[in-house]
């Protein structure tokens, strides 16, 4: 689907469902329903900037590089399902990635089996 034929579905639907106009307190949740996604090409674009910047000792891509890289290119905060469908292109090209680099290593007595 095209942008204008996209815009107009946007607004036809709007004008359905608030025939009076949108209520003031109704913006924001509007605004969060049409929220920008990642399109394909930029999906791409991300994947292919990561695996040019990759580690060369093999490490794993992390969510935050994904995510940095999602800021540089469209200036935008990244969103979950953005990273998601990048880490996918990422991993059916066959690149690691890390989903969770922030979590912290379990400390020595966090061992399963071990009592306090």
């Amino acid at each position: 689907m095209d942008r204008p034929q996209f815009l107009q579905r946007v607004i036809e639907w709007l004008r359905a469902g608030y025939p009076d106009g949108v209520p003031q307190g109704d913006y924001i949740p509007l605004v969060a329903l049409l929220r920008r996604q990642l399109s394909d090409d930029e999906v791409a674009q991300v994947a292919d900037a990561l695996i040019t910047d990759a580690p060369a000792n093999g490490d794993p891509i992390s969510k935050v590089d994904a995510a940095v890289k999602i800021i540089e290119i469209t200036q935008e905060m990244p969103h979950e399902d953005d990273i998601a469908r990048v880490r996918d292109h990422l991993e059916a090209s066959g690149w690691p990635f890390d989903d969770s680099p922030l979590t912290p290593p379990a400390a020595p007595d966090d061992e399963p089996g071990e009592q306090p």
